[in-house]
């Protein structure tokens, strides 16, 4: 039902956006250099059935997913699920790593506010983190675009890697790949680690205040002993929802910061599919988003139980 639900919603809202997918013909851009005529916008509306009744496009569409086929890309003349293949590795890579750092890091830090709660650490740590996740994702991108880019030239302007390069070797076309990926993936790790810090800061004040933890620390336990085996495993709960809902939105959370490095992943494909109003590809796109939604809530429920056996009971 709630997959119904979602594919119907896919189908109908960007045919509400205003205006015509065959109106304009766009150049590089998102330059406009031509206007199709009443004769071109009708073939072409013949031509991806955009000409029959709403009802019947629902049908055809409903019947298209049952044969996973995503449709032709009314803007790049190819099928949808092919861009997506071409696209996703790219987002994997730029989302994958900046969630798995800013895990990574929020937790750490989440649990050393949490031992020196109150003092000037936990103070620092919650006033710095706070600010600096409160800054827009484009606006930190452009500032290390700007600063390390195109001021200091440490790292290129644009792209996912060099084109017309030859590389040397494996290892070579993996530092190219990598230097054009350390900005983006800085930048979204920073957006993305405040909200962790205070969610695994949060959790872990409340595990430190169990009588488990008194014990522990009576015992003589060392303080990186008590976070690591005490509090870290049992504040996980929350920490591991944020991460698998963050795996499920990776498109949404990545368009800003890929445009703004011109990345080819889904999020900068999802702005042009968006900007020539490209309604099988946005279509595709979005259906994609939801299935990874579905895939990383199943996967929290079954790891759930790991993390905390009272769940399985």
């Amino acid at each position: 039902m709630v997959i119904w639900v979602i594919v119907t919603l896919n189908f109908f809202l960007p045919r509400a956006m205003p205006g015509d997918p065959f109106l304009l013909l766009s150049g590089e851009n998102d330059e406009e250099i031509a206007q199709f005529s009443d004769e071109q916008r009708a073939y072409y509306r013949e031509l991806y059935g955009l000409d029959k009744p709403l009802p019947i496009q629902y049908g055809s569409y409903l019947f298209s997913l049952m044969r996973l086929d995503l449709g032709q890309s009314l803007y790049f003349n190819a099928p949808v699920s092919s861009l997506i293949v071409e696209r996703l590795p790219w987002s994997l890579l730029l989302v994958g790593a900046s969630i798995i750092l800013s895990t990574t890091l929020g937790l750490l830090l989440g649990g050393v506010a949490a031992l020196f709660r109150g003092r000037w650490i936990d103070t620092s740590l919650y006033f710095s983190l706070i600010v600096i996740s409160e800054i827009p994702a484009f606006l930190l991108a452009l500032m290390l675009l700007f600063l390390f880019s195109a001021t200091l030239e440490w790292f290129p302007l644009s792209g996912a890697m060099t084109h017309f390069m030859e590389f040397d070797g494996v290892g070579a076309r993996f530092i190219d790949i990598a230097r054009h990926a350390v900005l983006p993936v800085i930048s979204l790790t920073i957006v993305r680690m405040g909200g962790m810090f205070l969610l695994a800061r949060n959790s872990m004040i409340r595990v430190l205040s169990k009588d488990y933890i008194r014990t522990a620390e009576a015992k003589g336990l060392s303080r990186v002993r008590i976070l690591t085996a005490h509090i870290m495993r049992n504040a996980m709960l929350p920490v591991a929802t944020r991460f698998f809902l963050s795996l499920g939105g990776f498109v949404g959370g990545a368009i800003l910061v890929e445009t703004v490095f011109s990345y080819p992943g889904l999020g900068y494909l999802m702005r042009e599919a968006v900007l020539v109003q490209d309604y099988p590809l946005i279509q595709g796109i979005f259906l994609l988003v939801t299935v990874a939604v579905l895939l990383a809530n199943f996967v929290a429920d079954q790891i759930y139980p790991k993390l905390d056996p009272r769940i399985g009971g």
